[in-house]
């Protein structure tokens, strides 16, 4: 079945859709305290779910918004019909459509769209991972202090959330470390080599499903932040990067996960 293939096609017509309200710039509203949802956001799962339930209607969906169901059956779709909500809201251009395909629980297909960049980032299980058709691979970089990481924080319950330590253990021992906004748009750009790692604590299916197999494919490496496995809808945390450093990595965060900091926060003057 061309799962891939419809993906795609699906992808870029609720990219379209998403450009549109981008233009028009139109108003969101709040879930819980900081977590925005747009009528982009409901619109473009609309359009996802009735395209996919139209071609495949045998298989599960699980999306963002609700809009999917029977996740337990053997082919299940997650969909994060606008990744980058926040950023969408704001009028900042990153965000994304992340389509990803799982069989018996492994990933096998996955799209990641940037609409505004015109950027097909795709992945099928030991096909590679590919940028508007051409391959792509991760970063050649082997050391820590020369790599540059991206990570997120989330929107709810920010207080509870501990990654700012990993946050500035990692600026302070590499290149620097991004926040963009989009796991599915930070996980495909460490597929390409643009990033070269990627963590984050919280993510939902709907986030990593596709991105992380574009990492694999790309010739990269997935785990927990601990090096467990990671799986798309168990795992707390997620580490991705190029492989070469996932060793270092994890050595670095173990310190931080056992509170040894390299690198203290300074005081405030």
């Amino acid at each position: 079945m061309p799962y891939l293939e419809t993906a795609v096609e699906i992808a870029r017509e609720a990219g379209a859709l998403l450009a549109n309200y981008f233009e028009r710039r139109v108003a969101f509203e709040v879930k819980g305290e900081f977590d925005l949802v747009t009528e982009a956001d409901r619109a473009s799962e609309k359009l996802v779910v009735e395209r996919l339930r139209s071609h495949f209607p045998s298989h599960g969906i699980v999306a963002e918004e609700g809009g999917g169901h029977d996740p337990q059956a053997e082919y299940c779709w997650y969909v994060d019909p606008l990744d980058g909500t926040t950023n969408f809201a704001h009028s900042f251009p990153a965000f994304n459509v992340s389509i990803g395909l799982a069989r018996a629980g492994q990933m096998v297909a996955g799209v990641v769209y940037d609409p505004i960049h015109q950027e097909m980032f795709t992945a099928e299980r030991g096909a590679g991972a590919y940028l508007n058709n051409r391959r792509i691979h991760v970063s050649q970089i082997k050391r820590m202090a020369e790599c540059l990481g991206s990570s997120g924080f989330p929107a709810r319950k920010r207080d509870h959330n501990v990654n700012i330590h990993f946050y500035y253990q990692m600026a302070m021992a590499s290149h620097g470390v991004r926040r963009t906004g989009s796991a599915a748009l930070d996980l495909a750009f460490v597929a390409c080599g643009r990033l070269d790692l990627f963590w984050e604590f919280g993510l939902k299916p709907w986030d990593v499903a596709a991105g992380t197999l574009l990492v694999t494919e790309a010739g990269g490496r997935v785990s927990d932040m601990r090096g467990a496995p990671h799986s798309v809808t168990q795992s707390d945390h997620l580490l991705a990067d190029n492989g070469s450093l996932h060793g270092e990595v994890l050595e670095a965060f173990g310190e931080v996960f056992h509170g040894r900091l390299r690198v203290p926060l300074p005081p405030v003057p």
